[in-house]
């Protein structure tokens, strides 16, 4: 065996430059990481073993290159595993700390995000999470494909407490945001949208449970492991929220945090974004639109419902209703019904709707809020979901975390805060940069005047 001397003498001066390298990137990761919770800086522990991987090589990981010619077979199958490892373990911590893509599956932000788009989302914006299922499979969400027998894709444990380590900034108003699902932490496998609770309210607990062939089983997800959502980010914490015909209105909490002593500021008007859509009727006299109009028109294959004869159902923004209206075979346009929309959060607590809602209040860290019969239902979710402590009518709750209100830019066809409350900081993933791709979901084309696009939603 070599000695120490030995070895020291044979590294090169590449890999003393190697080693400084990736010493110098680790250490600046591992300080990051433990930013404010300095236990973590025991990670420094595996140091030397960086160093000897491109120094002294005591710890010999290329033993199976020695057979390159003697055991080809050998050499090849650990040379796939050697590169498959390495790949599936840079994906996993590019994924979780630098940046991810997605997928928009969905129509809730037409015609923002268009479906077909594939985003790149910063990790780093708001700040990475330190994963709290640390031990799972890199590019599964939740659970293998079929082919791979399906299951859960994670281990339960270990399972470390939140904690996210430092961004250039938190969710704003106006931001398009990447999260976890909230609703997400109860699914039934079998029906899986809509949610869990939705399913409970209109069905009841006892009917989901019993019929097993319709529902499927009960799941429960960590956080880090429910689905992956996309909206607007249009309240955050610290302010009063309510919906007045469709028009958002916001007030921001002036301190003091005494309760008998908050005062506000005058209900603001929030601005509306340019892609911003609602559902309409429209009535014409019997003239059936041509697949080239509404494609002009913008209206994807999926959206044109022809309701009768002479009425159809369009998502429309304000520019193609506009342009509709000018078309001399259409009589009139008349916004979807509130009613359609069905109930919103807090389920069977209130007679709001999706259109006319609130007001609510958007709690933010360290708010301290008396509990009355008229806000129990609002923030219980929050304790029992998201904070696990107790509430009780008439007493003070603090809350420990920040919240915010998401929502879709295609407000009737967006399941969003309004039908299942807030998002907690803790569910925050990331925010999107720029759309890297994107396919048109009627022709399957690529929508090369798409590609580069920013997405931030500013």
């Amino acid at each position: 065996m070599k000695s120490f001397k030995d070895r020291i003498n044979e590294v090169t001066r590449e890999g003393w430059i190697r080693a400084g390298i990736w010493c110098t990137l680790y250490v600046v990761f591992v300080f990051w990481v433990a930013w404010g919770d300095w236990k973590s800086l025991g990670w420094l522990v595996l140091l030397p073993l960086i160093v000897d991987a491109f120094t002294t090589k005591y710890i010999n990981y290329g033993w199976w290159r020695k057979y390159k010619d003697t055991k080809p077979a050998l050499y090849t199958l650990c040379s796939w595993i050697d590169a498959i490892v390495f790949a599936l373990v840079a994906v996993y911590f590019i994924n979780l700390y630098i940046f991810q893509n997605y997928q928009i599956p969905s129509s809730s932000l037409e015609k923002t995000l268009r479906v077909g788009d594939f985003l790149y989302v910063s990790k780093m914006a708001y700040g990475a999470r330190v994963p709290q299922t640390p031990l799972s499979m890199p590019l599964m969400q939740h659970t293998f494909p079929t082919w791979l027998g399906g299951g859960k894709s994670y281990l339960d444990k270990p399972h470390w407490d939140y904690k996210r380590l430092a961004g250039w900034t938190s969710p704003q108003k106006g931001d398009i945001v990447v999260f976890n699902f909230p609703a997400g932490d109860t699914v039934c496998s079998k029906m899986q949208n809509p949610d869990y609770y939705t399913l409970r309210h209109y069905y009841g607990e006892a009917l989901i449970k019993n019929r097993k062939d319709v529902f499927g089983e009960i799941i429960v997800r960590p956080v880090d492991r429910r689905e992956n959502y996309v909206k607007r980010c249009v309240g955050t914490p610290g302010d009063s929220l309510k919906i007045v015909n469709n028009t958002i209105f916001t007030k921001l909490r002036v301190e003091s945090l005494e309760l008998k002593e908050v005062e506000s500021n005058e209900w603001k008007v929030e601005p509306e974004k340019e892609g911003l859509q609602y559902n309409y009727f429209v009535q014409t006299d019997g003239h059936l639109f041509s697949a080239k109009y509404l494609e002009k028109l913008g209206i994807s294959i999926a959206d044109r419902v022809q309701v009768d004869a002479t009425t159809w159902h369009f998502p429309l923004t304000q520019a193609m209703k506009a342009e509709l209206e000018k078309n001399p075979h259409v009589l009139a346009i008349a916004i979807e019904p509130e009613e359609q929309g069905g109930a919103v959060y807090p389920l069977g607590h209130n007679d709001w709707t999706r259109d006319n809602y609130g007001p609510i209040y958007i709690p933010k860290k360290g708010d301290r809020i008396l509990i009355t019969e008229e806000n129990y239902w609002i923030y219980k979710r929050i304790a029992d979901a998201y904070e696990f402590k107790p509430i009780a009518i008439g007493e003070e709750y603090e809350f420990e975390m920040d919240y915010y209100w998401m929502m879709g830019d295609n407000r009737h066809n967006s399941a969003d805060s309004r039908f299942w409350g807030f998002v907690p900081e803790d569910h925050v993933v990331g925010r999107p940069v720029f759309i890297w791709l994107s396919l048109d979901k009627d022709n399957h084309k690529i929508r090369w005047n798409r590609l580069g696009r920013k997405a931030t939603g500013r």
